[in-house]
């Protein structure tokens, strides 16, 4: 016999429940959100993520350490502590280390008067003198002790970037800010490919352009809002597209200038449609979020959204 509980059948009770559920179940037509396939695995690579991101950044050549951007002129750019160096380190750093030489597009390294300080090493090797290598992914590396010096090239100016394991912002650090981990922001994009690829200007913080290879455009739902993001490629031989994008909480909780979101290949490859994870959940800030001598890129507009992401890193707390 069916149980009663006044004049209503257990039955009929299940049934209105099941109905009551459907009603109250999150609607999650304001995106592509992918479930979360193994939301417990999701959660714990995300953390591990997050964990290795604030660890690399305290590392003793991490972005916590730099300290300093020195233009080079044409001709010779004697570097030290000492204060007749065109270019000076902090201290303890030895008065004169060396000169940097720019003519045209050559850098080199020669020692001073006196000699390469000892324990000034390049690439990790005794400190010779001779040409540098330039290129912006795989610098010759200058390192004394705990800095750490390399000379990049900034739109056909070049610069030398110099970074202090001791600096104060390293040694002060105390963890990152993040929004709480939001599953319906790991969201499945439509990948649509460029038919050709081309290349896209993209500005910097110091007022110079990049012209990076743009291969397509992932296209999403998000806040009910049909929307596109162009990411651009670091590395033409690489398998990681590089997203640089701001949005409406850059006004309020999020860095101003932009944050970057680093994703892998759609399914199908670059040249053909196919789909596309972007789990804004491991957005983070640039580096110039810590530093004001980094050289950040920029957004382009067409990465400029016009609804809030509320994932991610948060502004960094000095």
């Amino acid at each position: 016999m069916t149980k009663r509980l006044k004049g209503i059948s257990v039955c009929t009770l299940a049934l209105l429940a099941a109905i009551l559920g459907c009603m109250r179940a999150p609607a999650l037509a304001q995106s592509d959100a992918v479930t979360a396939g193994g939301d417990a695995q999701w959660q714990t690579e995300l953390a591990a993520w997050r964990t290795q991101r604030e660890q690399e950044l305290a590392a003793p050549d991490g972005w916590l350490t730099l300290v300093g951007l020195e233009w080079l002129k044409p001709g010779v750019n004697s570097f030290g502590a000492a204060a007749d160096n065109k270019l000076q380190l902090p201290a303890p750093a030895p008065a004169h280390m060396g000169l940097l030489t720019v003519n045209n597009n050559v850098v080199q390294l020669l020692a001073p008067p006196d000699g390469f300080p000892p324990e000034l090493k390049i690439d990790g090797n005794p400190a010779r003198e001779g040409e540098l290598t330039v290129d912006n992914r795989k610098p010759s590396t200058l390192t004394w002790h705990g800095l750490t010096m390399v000379v990049l090239n900034r739109g056909g100016n070049f610069a030398l970037r110099i970074k202090d394991a001791n600096s104060p912002t390293r040694t002060s650090f105390k963890g990152l800010n993040w929004y709480a981990p939001d599953p319906r922001l790991r969201i499945a994009a439509q990948w649509v490919p460029y038919t050709p690829p081309h290349v896209e200007q993209i500005p910097t913080i110091i007022g110079t352009t990049l012209d990076l290879p743009a291969p397509g455009l992932a296209q999403f739902t998000l806040n009910g809002k049909t929307l596109s993001l162009e990411p651009v490629l670091e590395d033409p031989t690489g398998k990681t597209l590089f997203f640089i994008l701001r949005d409406e909480t850059s006004k309020t909780t999020t860095y101003q200038a932009a944050r970057f979101l680093h994703t892998g290949i759609p399914d199908k490859g670059l040249d053909h449609p196919g789909t596309l994870i972007l789990d804004f959940n491991r957005l983070e800030n640039p580096p110039c979020a810590y530093t004001p001598y980094a050289t950040c890129p920029l957004p382009p507009d067409q990465n400029r959204l016009p609804v809030p992401v509320e994932a991610g890193e948060k502004r960094y707390a000095h």
